[in-house]
């Protein structure tokens, strides 16, 4: 098979050094892509904005199947134009997008099909929101409807807190993101990460993680992208698996199939696992980031031969296997992260993570013959281990032979998951 991947970013680089090791690939070629895509993969100077040059391409390199890794060229709609011209992709329409694109559509859908999640209000006017928040008080969450690149939800402590990021949405903080906002009731529980490969019909569990959003110890600080992530999540039990595929999953690919927006694709449920149990906190419709890597390290089957089963709609004959062992990622950010990031400072000693550990690069270019930093989240330290504990230590012992000063990262990773391992 010759695959087209489209991405650039640590989620990518996890899914290349998946889909090359697989004995159906012929030939990998990836798009924008990374130095460390470029080890996998055949990096092509494609822009992935421009569906009908893709299409050409793909045309042209008899691709058989097109991986779309991030979002915005799912809600942009690459999937339905590629699918239009006769390619295979694996990815969300651009209408079943709109889960992860609109937070409001995903809410009032919620609303309709009596799925679990927090309460909640939509508003496109600024004045409207403030009062509302005022009214309700603190703590409480506020998000921008669409796109912003995971930062643009706050989960307000404080008042003062709250009306700051509405008004940070209405002022164009998030651009055409924030014209619409949602103000939804504080949620208290466990956050953990559920996934599924979907293919319109059916929807296949595909594994659990647990992401840490904020940028310091002790979850502490602004919200990120993500800091880093363990697999399996251990409040993710199979009752609760069960529960989130009967309340959550279940009504939303029926109310999606309902709408005339079957899904096919992967959905990533964050919940809050809360005293009734699981709550959707939002969807997103791509592999998480950095949840693709530990996922990636932990799977035993081939990933191309579940990509071409949600592709072609074949998902009900499908099953998933994981090895036992639990996997660890820590990020390696650049300084001034999540605000504008410092970009230039050089990285060695990538070649050897050491026995059972990888480094997928996120944020990087090559100059000169060197990897330097080229985003705000740049390496992903990646481990698998016995125990997360082990995990743990296996991946921090790898960011220890990476010459990086100027890089940051948590140093607690996975401490829910290694407190209960201690209790036990």
């Amino acid at each position: 098979m010759n695959v087209l991947l489209v991405g650039s970013g640590g989620r990518e680089h996890a899914l290349a050094w998946k889909i090359a090791a697989s004995p159906l690939l012929t030939k990998l070629y990836a798009a924008p892509g990374n130095p460390g895509i470029a080890r996998e993969a055949e990096i092509v100077a494609l822009d992935v904005n421009n569906h009908g040059a893709v299409a050409a391409f793909c045309r042209d390199k008899a691709i058989d199947l097109v991986v779309v890794g991030p979002e915005a060229p799912l809600v942009a709609g690459l999937g339905d134009d590629l699918r239009a011209a006769g390619i295979r992709v694996f990815g969300a329409s651009a209408k079943a997008a709109q889960l992860e694109g609109s937070k409001g559509f995903t809410k009032d859908l919620c609303r309709e099909y009596g799925i679990p999640t927090a309460a909640y209000e939509r508003f496109s006017d600024a004045a409207a929101a403030r009062a509302y928040v005022e009214a309700k008080g603190a703590p409480i969450v506020v998000k921008a409807d669409g796109l912003a690149a995971g930062k643009g939800v706050t989960v307000a402590m404080t008042l003062d807190e709250a009306l700051a990021a509405i008004d940070a949405c209405f002022d164009g903080t998030f651009g055409g993101a924030g014209a619409e906002v949602v103000v939804e009731d504080f949620l208290t529980g466990e956050e953990a990460s559920f996934f599924c490969l979907c293919d319109g019909t059916t929807a296949l569990p595909f594994g659990t993680a647990q992401d840490h959003k904020r940028v310091g110890d002790g979850d502490t600080g602004p919200n990120t992208g993500g800091m880093g992530a363990y697999s399996p999540a251990p409040v993710m039990t199979q009752e609760m698996i069960d529960r989130t595929m009967r309340e959550i999953i279940e009504p939303t690919m029926r109310g999606m199939k309902e709408m005339g927006a079957p899904f096919a694709g992967v959905l990533f449920a964050g919940l809050m696992i809360t005293d009734q149990g699981p709550e959707l906190i939002e969807y997103n419709v791509r592999f998480g980031d950095p949840e693709c890597q530990v996922l990636m390290m932990r799977l035993k089957d081939d990933i191309l031969v579940l990509l071409n089963a949600a592709a072609d709609g074949q998902l009900a004959h499908m099953s998933v296997r994981w090895r036992d062992e639990a996997a660890l990622t820590v990020v390696m950010a650049a300084p001034g992260y999540p605000g504008t990031p410092e970009k230039g400072s050089v990285i060695g000693g990538l070649d050897d993570a050491g026995e059972g550990a990888e480094i997928f690069h996120a944020g990087t270019a090559s100059k000169e013959g060197a990897i330097i930093a080229n985003g705000g989240r740049v390496l992903n330290v990646t481990a698998l281990g016995k125990t997360v504990s082990a995990a743990q230590k296996a991946a921090y012992e790898a960011i220890g032979r990476i010459d990086w000063p100027e890089g940051f990262y948590r140093r607690d990773i996975g401490w829910r998951a290694v407190e209960r391992e201690e209790q036990q």
